[in-house]
């Protein structure tokens, strides 16, 4: 078979990933972005590894070429220029793969973040499941659209390429009905209002690469510009912090977390308020951003932290949240055994990690002082009765990984845990 090509599409942004697959695994051949996608300036960026060569025709085109390693000179192409739709983003993505001497795709695995009630494993693309995502857009207004336009736009370039759909909520579908339901009426319910879970691409790879200490009590906090985290025992999902759509749960850079429903009524009410202005509130003007007035990004605001009481007030408020939503997740579990760190500001940040876990000493949980600076692989000290980890995702990888078992029986990689 060819490679593997992973998409990630979101309303104005295409991520993608292509892997070379076999039975011994998957190896990363080169990964990048279209991004302003529908707007002015688009730019079209890919990152390699050395092993990727050039072709001949690319010596005319305004780009940064390397035949470097990954580690020296990791840009192998950029370019700038209008990307009005997700087949003309697309059609990029084909085109520097071909300038590139990649391997055609033998399949297409996008990332999907909203399944709904009826989607609970990776799906091959087909016009039954398309149709169920177009009924699905009003549960993920923001991501699905997105997701749509990039199946069809690879369809439309290559109708005969096998996709598959794979969902950010599959992964909490085993969760126990007391964990997905809202104390709302049964009609309610069965319409599909109920707690779904998100990042789910993500608490899969960490799985994986937790091995055998995911066999414990374990909670996962996957913290980007979205965040949430994830309760499971033995592998299995118990709870979540994100619930019918991805602006539940606790505070992100631009979302607002759970909220009283109150303060909604409220703003509708008195204010007039409807429900675009609702949506744009919580989750395009909330979270870091709406508590700090300057950014959602977190390194700008550990930056300005010092000076900036309300830059410091969202980073204090966030790392409470976070730090409350641990604990309740560990009630769930009836106690803890691994806490894992992932996501952008997960991985990187260790002041955040160390604000979070200062209020968890009651779980056994100690950190190390030279570690975690370091963003060592596990930050906490020897004599903590809680293992505390570093563990980078890679969504990307988790969707190679279930294109190829779902289209090419074998399986790739390791087994899920769980």
């Amino acid at each position: 078979m060819g490679g593997i090509l992973s998409l990630n599409s979101g309303s104005s942004s295409l991520k993608f990933a292509f892997y070379e697959a076999g039975p011994a695994g998957e190896a990363l051949l080169v990964s990048g972005a279209v991004e302003r996608i529908g707007l002015a300036e688009g730019l079209l960026w890919v990152r390699g590894v050395e092993r990727v060569a050039l072709s001949e025709s690319t010596a005319g085109d305004q780009e940064v070429l390397s035949k470097r390693s990954a580690v020296t000179r990791p840009l192998l192409l950029e370019r700038k220029e209008d990307f009005p739709d997700h087949e003309a983003a697309v059609d990029a993505v084909f085109a520097a793969a071909g300038r590139l001497r990649l391997p055609e795709p033998g399949a297409v695995g996008h990332r999907v973040v909203h399944g709904g009630a009826d989607h609970s494993a990776p799906e091959r693309v087909d016009a039954h499941l398309l149709a169920d995502l177009r009924a699905l857009t009003p549960f993920a207004p923001l991501h699905l659209p997105g997701a749509v336009a990039g199946i069809e736009a690879v369809a439309a370039r290559f109708p005969d390429l096998p996709q598959v759909a794979c969902f950010d909520t599959a992964f909490h579908r085993r969760l126990p009905e007391l964990a997905q339901r809202f104390a709302l009426p049964g009609a309610l319910w069965e319409e599909g209002v109920r707690r779904y879970g998100f990042h789910g691409l993500s608490y899969e790879y960490v799985l994986d690469a937790l091995g055998e200490a995911a066999r414990g009590r374990v909670v996962i906090a996957h913290l980007g510009n979205g965040a949430s985290m994830a309760a499971v025992r033995d592998g299995a999902p118990v709870d979540t912090t994100m619930g019918f759509t991805p602006a539940g749960g606790f505070m992100m850079g631009t979302r607002s977390g759970d909220l009283d429903p109150g303060v909604l009524i409220h703003l509708m009410r008195e204010r007039g308020w409807g429900a675009g202005e609702v949506e744009r509130l919580v989750t395009r003007e909330a979270g870091l951003l709406g508590v700090s007035g300057l950014s959602p990004d977190m390194k700008t605001l550990l930056e300005a932290r010092g000076q900036n009481p309300r830059a410091a007030l969202a980073v204090d408020l966030f790392c409470y949240q976070a730090r409350k939503h641990a604990g309740a997740l560990a009630a769930a579990l009836g106690g803890l055994d691994t806490l894992v760190f992932t996501g952008g500001i997960g991985e990187r940040a260790a002041p955040v990690r160390l604000w979070i876990c200062e209020g968890l000493a009651h779980l056994g949980i100690e950190i190390d002082p030279e570690r975690n600076p370091a963003h060592a692989d596990t930050i906490s000290t020897a004599r903590s009765p809680c293992a505390v980890r570093v563990i980078p995702t890679d969504e990307d990888l988790m969707i190679a990984r279930h294109t190829h078992r779902l289209l090419f029986p074998g399986g790739m990689g390791q087994e899920d845990v769980g």
